[in-house]
């Protein structure tokens, strides 16, 4: 076994499935009303963007079609000057332009940024000057306006491709807006292959607008710069109608949800209230069979998990009330084997008159007395040992500062001959979930343990090493080692396996039984094995306790 490595137990064939039944169910219900309305809305944002997109290319194919025009016949070339737009050139020509194109309006900027031209300004009788608005936005309803606002802000909760810049309704975002005319034209000069970008913007009126931009060009010379602006009606149109249809999928979605929750309380609520009432008769002690009904133990999905869960239970509360009767027979039969020692010394006793015999009679009883009140302690401290954890709070508790100090106990009395502890820790910062003052009897007993079996002068090493979602603290020894048979009976209550040598009775073979008894309750594991050389012969036993890191 190595301390690094954890085996995880594999679970019966109930557990084995890769995604539960139940799991399934559930996923169903609450994942299919949410992919179909997922999927209308991704779909429809792709939607948009593509209307969005074909109106931008061709608005923008339109604006160069419309640069050229202005730049072949409303540009003035001075011998020794830079060419020029001649406004009086260039505006009939942008408003016979844009006649054609419905609810457009383009403008004609100088390099200076200075208006030249407007599509949407004509001379009125009497040389006045007249500007014609763009139509106004058509009043789509309460109703509808009130499904576009709240599409409009759920889909803004939704990741967004790259899309032409957008201008909200910001305070000058109506369809007089317009970029900055000369950082566009400094740009332009500045990179003669940049594109000015489009700007796609909703004014407060509820109006979609695209305008793009193009520069004016005479001999590879920008001249001006044509901002044509239309409304794309269409785009809003197509949108509410996929939005209506959108209100129907969802309107689907929540009837199915509604039909599939009822489906779920009939498949889940149901059993579990059964079994709330199979473990209040289990409550009531009816019998080791129990009252799990039949037909939950057959279902073969969580709830036939939660079934057995509940008849295993009942079945292990079962084999703790028989655990503890046979451990109640163990204690009497080890009380009685100091208690029968003592009787029969003290009936020789009465006996003889022979002072030597006498002592060693009395020594004997006091021997006896001696395994007695040990043997008792570790009783006392075993049956306690579950309730008092289960009262206890587990917290996080640093490994090293503690093994540090057991070395230093050892190192301040350790007598001629006896072993040595050394460190040998790989994590410094090692933490575990435990309780204090449990880890270091645990830790106690086995440095009393692997003291016991070290030859004089021998070394006892204790480690802190990471074991994933554990930490391994191990105690090494250079002893004779464990037989391989005895690697797990080495652990049961009142089981000795003692060095040659060792005075009986020092012992109650209860120790590292409290050890497995402590760990398990800290939901950790310990284990026994022997340390061997590249030979394979045993040099020493290494004990491994794994518990859960803090």
């Amino acid at each position: 076994m190595g301390i690094g490595h954890e085996e995880i137990p594999q679970g019966n064939a109930r557990t084995r499935a890769w995604v539960p039944p139940l799991l399934r169910r559930i996923l169903l219900v609450n994942a299919m009303p949410l992919v179909l309305l997922l999927a209308a809305l991704l779909y429809l944002d792709q939607y948009q963007t593509g209307l969005l997109e074909a109106e931008v290319t061709t608005l923008r194919e339109i604006a160069r079609i419309y640069a050229g025009a202005l730049g072949e016949s409303a540009v003035q070339e001075d011998e020794g000057q830079r060419p020029k737009l001649v406004p009086d050139k260039a505006a009939p020509l942008l408003r016979n332009l844009t006649d054609p194109t419905p609810n457009a309006q383009a403008r004609l900027y100088s390099p200076e940024g200075d208006v030249v031209a407007d599509s949407r300004v004509r001379q009125g009788a009497g040389g006045t000057v007249v500007t014609e608005p763009l139509p106004p936005a058509p009043n789509r309803g309460a109703f509808m306006g009130g499904v576009s606002a709240v599409y409009d802000r759920l889909l803004a909760w939704l990741p967004h491709g790259d899309h032409p810049q957008l201008v909200d309704n910001a305070p000058g975002a109506g369809p007089e807006w317009q970029p900055d005319v000369r950082e566009e034209l400094r740009l332009l000069s500045a990179n003669q292959g940049r594109q000015v970008p489009s700007y796609i913007r909703r004014t407060p009126d509820d109006r979609l607008l695209i305008s793009v931009a193009e520069p004016v060009l005479r001999n590879r010379a920008t001249v001006g710069i044509v901002l044509l602006t239309r409304e794309t009606r269409e785009v809003d149109n197509s949108l509410l109608a996929v939005r209506l249809s959108i209100l129907g999928l969802f309107t689907l979605a929540l009837a199915l949800t509604v039909l599939l929750s009822w489906y779920l309380w009939r498949t889940i609520a149901r059993p579990i209230l059964r079994l709330a009432h199979s473990a209040e008769h289990l409550r009531e002690g009816r019998g080791r069979a129990g009252e799990v009904p039949e037909s939950l133990l057959t279902h073969k999905d969580e709830i036939g998990e939660l079934a057995h869960a509940l008849a295993e239970s009942a079945a292990a509360l079962w084999a703790r009330m028989d655990a503890t009767e046979r451990f109640a027979a163990d204690v009497a039969h080890e009380i009685k084997n100091p208690l029968s020692s003592i009787r029969s010394a003290i009936e020789t006793l009465r006996r003889i008159e022979e002072p030597d015999k006498q002592r060693r009679l009395l020594a004997i009883i006091a021997e006896d007395v001696g395994r007695l009140d040990r043997l008792i302690s570790d009783i006392s401290d075993a049956s306690r040992i579950d309730a008092e954890l289960s009262r206890a709070a587990v917290e996080k508790v640093p490994v090293t500062p503690i093994l540090e100090t057991l070395a230093d106990i050892n190192e301040a009395t350790r007598k001629p001959g006896d072993a040595r502890i050394e460190l040998g820790i790989s994590e410094p910062t090692a933490a575990v979930q435990a309780v204090e003052g449990r880890l270091v009897q645990v830790l106690r007993n086995l440095i009393g343990n692997a003291e016991s079996f070290s030859p004089p002068n021998g070394r006892i090493t204790l480690r802190a090493v990471d074991a994933g979602p554990m930490v391994a603290i191990s105690v090494e020894d250079e002893g004779p080692g464990i037989p391989e048979a005895k690697l797990e009976h080495i652990f049961d209550r009142f089981y000795s396996e003692r060095p040659q040598g060792e005075h009986f009775g020092q012992h109650s073979g209860l120790g590292l039984s409290i050890s497995r008894q402590i760990v398990a309750a800290l939901k950790g594991r310990i284990s026994a094995e022997n340390r061997r050389n590249a030979a394979g012969d045993i040099i020493g036993a290494r004990f491994v306790v794994l518990l859960p890191r803090g």
